[in-house]
């Protein structure tokens, strides 16, 4: 039996999936999520906050920007930071089954912490199954947008109606990833849908690429301002989780990557 002060491993998994659903700057002890999962695992609000910044500690992204937390990760921190770079899904998932139980210890209903993004579901055979996958969906684009601080990465557009968390390496083709927001964009409707058929793309060096056919016509204006102008320019990246160039270069056939480069080099 670990001491009081010491945390445990489930304790540390349901930190760190309140630690996906919020932006940097919301790990304080005032928070709604940080105090309920305080009265939930017998801590204070503040130790959780702490928590939370150590766990922010190990972010690469995190120490890049200069907030490298307060340097405390335990090596039960650290342990589960490994962990999760080697399999995400499986310590994502094992962390929000950590604290669904928690939840339902204190009568609050399972996947409540994401319920008002989950779409509506016919009832059927699947629903179950549905349902499941829409949950984990949800807390997939609450990491992302938490990420990006609910902004489009290309257009800056802050409304978190209009905005997708888009995944890079799509869902069907990498069942480690899926939960992973490393693997997510954070973009509007318009250049979601835009990503998705081609017409834009993101190379490893998080520079945009416009296809051809919307630089080189005679386009309407709108579709100049908000998607070929973007030609070139660089996706603002995320304060924490950002993209792994890897999941890019996946999604690029390798003769189109490198003509892609090399309209890169001469542009």
């Amino acid at each position: 039996m670990p001491r009081p002060n010491n945390w445990t491993r489930d304790q540390t998994l349901a930190a760190l999936h309140v630690y996906f659903q919020l932006s940097f700057g919301q790990l304080h002890q005032r928070n709604p999520l940080i105090r309920q999962l305080s009265g939930w695992i017998g801590r204070s609000p503040g130790s959780v906050a702490l928590k939370l910044v150590n766990l922010a500690s190990l972010d690469p992204q995190v120490r890049e920007s200069g907030r490298a937390g307060m340097g405390n990760a335990s090596q039960l921190d650290k342990q589960l930071w490994e962990e999760l770079n080697a399999d995400w899904d499986r310590v994502a998932v094992e962390a929000a089954c950590v604290y669904k139980r928690y939840a339902s210890e204190h009568g609050v209903a399972p996947g409540s912490d994401v319920l008002e993004d989950v779409p509506e579901i016919a009832e059927g055979k699947t629903v179950t199954a549905m349902v499941k996958v829409r949950v984990n969906q949800a807390r997939f684009r609450r990491g992302v947008l938490a990420s990006y601080n609910a902004r489009c990465c290309i257009s800056g557009l802050a409304v978190p109606q209009l905005l997708i968390a888009s995944h890079i390496v799509p869902w069907s083709v990498d069942a480690k990833n899926r939960l992973n927001p490393q693997n997510g964009l954070c973009l509007s409707a318009l250049h979601d849908k835009a990503y998705d058929t081609g017409l834009i793309t993101v190379l490893p060096d998080f520079t945009i690429r416009v296809c051809k056919r919307l630089i080189n016509i005679d386009i309407d204006g709108f579709t100049k301002q908000t998607l070929s102008d973007y030609h070139g320019q660089r996706i603002a990246l995320p304060e924490r989780f950002k993209p792994d160039p890897s999941f890019y270069t996946r999604t690029l056939n390798d003769s189109v990557l490198s003509s892609m480069l090399e309209q890169t080099k001469k542009a």
